[in-house]
């Protein structure tokens, strides 16, 4: 069996794990362990390469984080060298930065971080060069304002007037008052902007819990955020690449050192996050089939099939199959006892045709990893509209299959044999694609916070923020 095919088999697999299309859509649970677990290739001996796990939940589920408290990040079975939450886990060796491959010779961590600014010494990616600067603008602009905390309460806006709101003006770095004016208001809304709040010059508790937090604390997030671009590729060290940001949600496509366009992406879920790692994307299916996810075939197609009959299948363009195999054959879906499959009794293969209908989209853009992670077209475009952007099981849904594929194939969009059968398309060449998790994005007068969907930030803050604390005075 060629690698290619051991390589097609696993992906089959773990394909049949992503979340159905809108009309299908229901939570389900962990597959069963004959599936993606039991599936990982053996481990690897690289310090910045994380093992498949061993046990049976899948490796990128992290629980959902619980207000500040750290969850248990990424259950896999990491090596030492890997610091959850900053580092990436590179599939393959080429991958590697030069940043990441001294780190590993000299033994450093995130742990032993000085601060010092890294892009001052050796060639970084350009998205930590510009969010260092956004750490001097932020510090310039809040970082010397009074750190008073603000008492709770009732909201304030303008035309309020009392003591908070005289504490609030001192807070936000305007002359002495009492009252909410339309100078606090402006004031109140660039923070609010900064900050990844609602500008609407109401402070609500919010608001308050962010200034009362102070400077320091979001120094610290653009400090590991800084961290974690120092692992994407420097200009010279990668021509053409992707990036997959699950901290912003979006997808962004670089050349010879500056983006070249950018889209929404929908990523996973808290419970299903979509891991910080980076692959080849070495080539394409086009007209994929969508295999369906075991439990999604026993508790809501099979029920259907028993009360409607196979036509169910039919009008929707379902086939049943043999078993996972390129060789599958396609079976009479009279044979199955479909109340057998319904009460679990029985497992069968349930795939759908390519069509526009179909969860995969028009076309899935394939990076082979332990992990199962691959990026598709979705017919389900209303939740970039909506921006509900966290909502998959680990895979990513892209917002135009077409312009990435234009950019990974020069210029070309391809197109299949057969628009009712699936096809392998090569790249002219695999394409670096860097899964990260930036909640600190670089703006042109500084920087723009993110919520932290997957609870790393939390995580880091409590293992190191002393450690942090005293990198932002020495940044001071």
């Amino acid at each position: 069996m060629t690698k290619r095919v051991k390589t097609r088999h696993l992906l089959l697999a773990l394909s049949a794990l992503t979340l159905p299309a809108a009309a299908l859509a229901q939570p389900v649970g962990a597959p069963p362990p004959s599936t993606a677990a039991h599936a990982a290739p053996p481990a690897v001996a690289e310090p910045w390469m994380a093992r498949p796990a061993p046990q049976a939940a899948e490796p990128w589920q992290s629980p959902a984080a619980e207000g500040n408290k750290a969850p248990a990040l990424e259950p896999i079975d990491l090596p030492p060298a890997i610091e959850q939450g900053v580092d990436m886990i590179y599939i393959d060796e080429g991958l590697v930065p030069r940043s990441v491959h001294n780190d590993a010779s000299m033994g450093m961590s995130f742990a032993a971080w000085s601060g010092a600014p890294v892009d001052l010494f050796t060639s970084v990616n350009p998205i930590y060069t510009e969010l260092r600067r956004g750490l001097i603008k932020y510090q310039q602009r809040w970082g010397g304002l009074p750190e008073i905390l603000l008492p709770p309460g009732p909201a304030l806006k303008i035309g309020m007037t009392g003591e908070r709101v005289a504490t609030l003006r001192t807070r936000i770095g305007l002359p002495a008052g009492d009252k909410y004016d339309a100078a606090l208001a402006a004031q109140v809304k660039e923070f609010q902007s900064v900050h990844g709040i609602k500008p609407d010059g109401i402070v609500g508790a919010g608001t308050v819990e962010a200034l009362n937090r102070g400077a320091r604390y979001y120094e610290q997030l653009i400090i590991i955020n800084m961290e974690r671009a120092r692992r994407l590729p420097a200009p010279e060290e990668q021509r053409k690449y992707v990036i997959v940001d699950a901290g912003d949600a979006r997808l962004s496509m670089w050349q010879d050192g500056r983006k070249v366009d950018e889209m929404k992406i929908v990523v996973g879920k808290s419970e299903t996050a979509t891991p910080m790692m980076a692959a080849y994307i070495k080539y394409a299916s086009v007209n994929p089939y969508w295999n369906v996810p075991p439990e999604l075939a026993q508790n809501l197609i099979a029920p259907r099939v028993v009360a409607q009959g196979v036509k169910y299948l039919t009008d929707r363009e379902y086939q049943v199959l043999t078993d996972y195999s390129d060789d599958a054959q396609t079976i009479d879906p009279n044979s199955v006892d479909w109340q057998a499959v319904a009460d679990g009794r029985l497992q069968v293969r349930l795939r759908r045709l390519p069509s526009p209908a179909n969860s995969m989209g028009m076309m899935k853009f394939m990076l082979p990893n332990y992990f199962g992670i691959y990026l598709h077209d979705s017919p389900e475009k209303e939740h970039f509209t909506k921006n509900e952007l966290w909502i998959s099981n680990g895979c990513v849904r892209l917002e135009d299959y077409k312009r990435l594929a234009r950019f990974l194939f020069d210029g070309v969009v391809p197109t299949g044999r057969n628009p009712k059968v699936e096809d392998e398309v090569d790249l002219p060449q695999p394409i670096p694609v860097y899964m990260t998790y930036l909640t600190a994005q670089p703006t042109p007068d500084g920087v723009h916070f993110m919520p932290d969907p997957y609870g790393r930030d939390a995580h880091l803050m409590e293992r190191f923020g002393s450690q942090l604390m005293a990198a932002v005075r020495g940044l001071r």
